[in-house]
């Protein structure tokens, strides 16, 4: 007797299988008829769900992009930490490159997948920002810093930090890197107008 599955549930397995086989395979070595047979579904249950194989890779990144901002949101709550503290701590939990395998993170840096990669940027950005302007707007309210425009300042500086620091576009060595970083944070701090280098030493902190 054959087992009806709800939508969430059928959705989620047919990414989890999907993700796994992206990692093994590749994304582009791995076909639609992979997924199915990996799956055990015919292919109209698949296109019931999704439209293509590139909907799906979207679909993963969505879910990552999910669980960031569900991750940020567990640190806006907490009470014992300082605002720059949570801040530091949220950029920190967009790292999601041991979340994501590395097959899906070269398909995205891929040219012809550049509107999936501005696609994933725009979502990081617009899911982001809010969560981190609540953070600088605790800030202002304890007098840390003082800022007119926390969610715009927050997508200028998320979409500026994300693309400068993306391996996939820009190629830089390890001193251009550690540059381009001292830059971005003693750029936030004048958006926050916050003391110079307060938010440098206390990213030498948690990195030491």
């Amino acid at each position: 007797m054959r087992i009806t599955k709800e939508y969430d549930e059928r959705r989620n397995e047919i990414l989890d299988t999907a993700e796994e086989l992206f990692n093994m395979k590749g994304y582009d070595k791995c076909t639609v008829n992979d997924i199915l047979k990996a799956v055990g579904i015919a292919r109209g249950t698949f296109y019931y769900y999704f439209k293509s194989k590139e909907e799906v890779l979207d679909a993963i990144v969505s879910r990552y992009t999910d669980f960031v901002v569900s991750r940020t949101y567990e640190i806006l709550k907490k009470g014992d930490i300082s605002p720059e503290e949570k801040l530091l701590h949220a950029f920190m939990s967009m790292r999601i490159n041991n979340q994501v395998g590395s097959n899906i993170l070269g398909e995205m840096h891929k040219t012809e997948n550049a509107l999936l990669h501005q696609k994933t940027l725009n979502q990081i950005v617009t899911a982001m920002a809010p969560v981190l302007a609540r953070i600088i707007e605790e800030g202002i309210e304890k007098k840390a810093w003082s800022c007119r425009y926390p969610l715009q300042y927050m997508r200028i500086f998320l979409a500026s930090s994300i693309t400068l620091t993306d391996k996939g576009i820009f190629e830089l060595d390890a001193d251009s890197q550690m540059k381009i970083m001292a830059a971005l944070i003693s750029m936030l701090e004048k958006m926050l107008d916050a003391p110079e280098d307060s938010f440098m030493q206390l990213f030498i902190k948690y990195q030491g």
